[in-house]
């Protein structure tokens, strides 16, 4: 009798300790892994933490495989996680467009026979891609800013066009959307069941691998969506700086960062003996293969399992790519180092943050216009975006990389909202420069929205390091810089 009490006490205190447990990770009070050496995942040093497999030291291959982001079984993800009396009162998406076909080619080589038509029985697939596709037929009338509409809504070539949206690039979006459904739409309720058109906010650059990519989304998100509630605007520029894109100080930025990556370039004696064999090998100068981008068709190739392209002369090979390819992952490391880059960042990213801002304390106020927010863009985008919040550690935009801001009401203080950011999944709140402190001094999982505000209103530009700069065209037209 008394080990059967003791047994029962056993399992009661083990009962306890696991729910103790599950409710620290939940609020955040306790970091929900651990990774080597005993750092937390809170640690500065790896915003984005990986799955266990993740090597010791860089790996191109690894981060390769990262980069191209095949689709796979669902991934773990923190979105819509809040204590029960916080209340989700809007959502606002950055996205990087799904898999491409190359923008470039390599001179002398046969392009990659990569199919851009949406196949059923070819993987990777996705149940809803029938549905999509008999859908997106059924859009000629859809509500797109010129020159949007005249933009195919699915990618449908047998040989993929430059630029093209891949299959991959569809189901990649799907997935993301039907992701999003089954948070914000199922278990939160952001949209009611008859939501109209100015509950959304829908904007994509003018290519086609943009637009059909945040369709690709909103059909994961709202299935069978009703073509006449959808109006998506159009950016001109891939900075989402609407009218606010004339901006001197930043492109001095932007060529000092580019004058940093060609000395980079220089002085890496591998990295150029490696374009010397290739340029060889397809019979080119040297300048010319390295103009032609060739990491851009390579990966191509990799991510889906072509083999690089051969010649009388040799192959192309793998050994070649890890080259390139780590040189790409030094020079990231480089410009978190320099920080030249920052500064680019801070200006290039100030626009669409300051609307993101704008569209928050409306919804903060009650309104319920553009509660779900949709940007559909490129790595060029979401790059400064995650430098400027302070996103340093972060990893460069995978395809289909989200990026998502989400605004909470506190139901027992309703006068008070949150954010939380989270990038691919995780919640990197705490590591953004505007908040990494608040967990300190705060139970509250989340950053307030006020500390996000002033980070955009005031605090960007005093990163910038001028004391005379205190709004964004100052800051873009400041003398003696």
């Amino acid at each position: 009798m008394l080990f059967r009490s003791r047994f029962l006490l056993g399992l009661a205190l083990a009962g306890l300790l696991a729910f103790v447990s599950l409710s620290l990770q939940f609020f955040h009070l306790t970091p929900v892994s651990t990774a080597k050496n005993g750092v937390s995942s809170k640690s500065r040093k790896r915003v984005m933490p990986e799955p266990v497999t993740e090597p010791p030291v860089t790996d191109p291959i690894y981060e390769a495989l990262l980069y191209c982001n095949i689709p796979s079984v669902a991934e773990r993800s923190m979105e819509g996680h809040a204590p029960h009396h916080f209340k989700l009162v809007s959502v606002h998406v950055f996205i990087r467009h799904g898999d491409r076909y190359p923008l470039y080619v390599i001179p002398k080589t046969k392009r990659p026979e990569i199919d851009c038509t949406l196949v059923a029985n070819r993987k990777p697939y996705h149940p809803k891609l029938e549905a999509f596709v008999s859908h997106m037929s059924k859009g000629s009338g859809a509500s797109f800013e010129s020159p949007l509409h005249s933009l195919p809504l699915y990618p449908n070539h047998p040989l993929c066009e430059m630029g093209e949206l891949t299959q991959t690039g569809v189901v990649q979006h799907l997935q993301n959307g039907q992701l999003l459904r089954d948070i914000y739409l199922k278990k939160h309720k952001l949209l009611p069941s008859d939501w109209s058109t100015d509950q959304l906010y829908l904007e994509t650059t003018g290519k086609s691998r943009t637009l059909q990519s945040g369709l690709a989304l909103l059909y994961g998100f709202l299935p069978d969506f009703d073509w006449k509630k959808i109006h998506f605007r159009h950016q001109p520029s891939a900075l989402f700086c609407s009218g606010n894109c004339y901006c001197p100080v930043r492109n001095q930025y932007l060529e000092k960062e580019q004058r940093r990556q060609y000395l980079l370039r220089l002085k890496n004696s591998q990295l150029e003996r490696t374009y010397e064999d290739m340029a060889r090998i397809v019979d080119i100068p040297t300048k010319q293969l390295r103009a032609a981008n060739p990491i851009d068709s390579m990966l191509c190739r990799f991510c889906h399992n072509v083999s690089f392209p051969c010649t009388r002369n040799g192959c192309i090979d793998m050994e070649h790519f890890k080259v390139i390819k780590t040189h790409q992952i030094e020079d990231e490391r480089e410009r978190r180092e320099k920080k030249l880059y920052l500064s680019y960042a801070l200006l290039g990213a100030h626009p669409i943050l300051n609307q993101t801002i704008s569209r928050m304390q409306r919804a903060a106020k009650g309104r319920r216009e553009e509660v779900f927010a949709l940007y559909s863009a490129h790595d060029v985008t979401l790059s400064p975006v995650l430098s400027a919040l302070g996103l340093m550690e972060a990893r460069f935009p995978r395809f289909a990389a989200r990026l998502i801001l989400e605004l909470w009401q506190d139901r027992e203080k309703p006068s008070e909202h949150s954010v939380r950011i989270l990038y691919n999944g995780v919640d990197v709140t705490f590591h953004t420069s505007f908040c990494q402190d608040h967990h300190k001094y705060s139970s509250k999982p989340m950053c307030p929205l006020e500390n996000l505000v002033r980070f955009v209103k005031r605090d960007m530009f005093v990163a910038l390091g001028s004391s005379s700069s205190t709004n964004y065209y100052d800051a873009c037209h400041r003398e003696g810089f």
